[in-house]
């Protein structure tokens, strides 16, 4: 028996022996790789600290002692934060804000008897000049002082097809050709839009989609031009609440800011025909100025009194005849003048 137990015994210690040799042997083996693996981490590290950085430019100081001319040194920007490259002006102005243009044929628009923004001199260019001067004065000169916005100037007619659209791009034309002055066309006739398509230009969003989404900002629909200082907003779509868009305060804030943002900035708005046409007399409460398209032989008097009456009786109103054939003039040109003073 005592034999048996010994021998028992002995085989446990054994197996012990065994089970721990085994487990040293596996330890072993799975210590193995992980130092192996820290240790070519660790190698690593160190090489990429031995290695100078690409990115990073450090002066090297001459072993001579006398003063030696460095070149500046320009040190990258880390991996996380980017690299910020200067952009010009114009390109600032484009990104930011969007600016969008519409590049007008100006020898298709001088073939055709518009103002010219060259140096020719022209009849219609001085007879345009002529007009201007008016407006000019009443805008920033004494006058001003008791006008509600006197820069903004509103273009009509009595009824369609008598010249309004035409007087209103040859004064944007003739205005911007002004070494002080800056000038806005908006073509606020949002029932029938005719500044874009007289232009022969191509657009897509103006007025109508500026008060329709609140999102939108002014510059959106704003169009730079090849006349450096013309700047245009279109009309846009039609729209069945134009009349209620433009009563707006949107629409009304927007005037301010036109009126008020640039002092030497004059605000032309074709707008739509005086008579029969609710859009209108809402624009005429926005403008300190009204220049009204007459056509000789054409215009009745009685639209002429009827458009007195719907304009604000607090506004300088000029009358432009148009189609009115000048007698003193060669070859008997047409003629466009200005035909009153502001009222009292």
């Amino acid at each position: 028996m005592g034999n048996s137990i010994e021998k028992a015994l002995q085989k446990q210690k054994e197996a012990a022996a065994k089970r721990k040799a085994e487990q040293a042997q596996a330890a072993e083996q799975n210590d193995t790789p992980k130092a192996s693996t820290i240790e070519r981490t660790l190698e690593k590290k160190v090489q990429q600290a031995s290695t100078p950085s690409p990115s990073v430019s450090e002066p090297v100081q001459p072993a001579s002692s006398a003063p030696v001319a460095q070149e500046p040194v320009v040190q990258a920007a880390p991996a996380h934060s980017p690299v910020v490259t200067p952009t010009p002006a114009a390109e600032v102005e484009s990104s930011v804000s969007g600016v969008k243009t519409l590049t007008l044929d100006l020898e298709s628009l001088d073939e055709r008897g518009f103002v010219s923004v060259s140096n020719a001199r022209k009849l219609i260019n001085e007879e345009y000049r002529e007009i201007k001067r008016k407006l000019l004065k009443n805008a920033f000169g004494a006058l001003s002082k008791t006008l509600n916005n006197s820069n903004i100037i509103m273009v009509s007619s009595a009824r369609p097809s008598e010249g309004k659209t035409f007087t209103a791009i040859n004064l944007a034309l003739s205005i911007a050709s002004e070494q002080d002055k800056t000038v806005l066309l908006v073509d606020a006739d949002v029932l029938k839009p005719n500044v874009t398509r007289t232009l022969r230009v191509d657009h897509q969003d103006g007025l109508m989609e500026y008060l329709l989404d609140e999102d939108k900002d002014i510059a959106d629909v704003l169009y730079r031009t090849n006349v450096d200082k013309l700047r245009i907003i279109p009309a846009g779509q039609t729209h069945h609440l134009s009349t209620e868009l433009l009563a707006s305060e949107r629409m009304a804030y927007t005037i301010d800011e036109f009126s008020n943002r640039y002092p030497d900035r004059i605000v032309i708005i074709d707008t739509p025909p005086l008579i029969g046409i609710n859009e209108s007399a809402i624009l005429a409460s926005f403008a300190g100025q009204a220049v009204v398209v007459t056509e000789e032989g054409r215009t009745k008097l009685n639209d002429i009194n009827s458009i007195v009456d719907r304009l604000n009786p607090d506004m300088a109103v000029g009358f432009v005849v148009n189609k009115a054939v000048n007698e003193s003039a060669e070859k008997g040109n047409y003629g466009y003048y200005y035909g009153s003073e502001p009222r009292d």
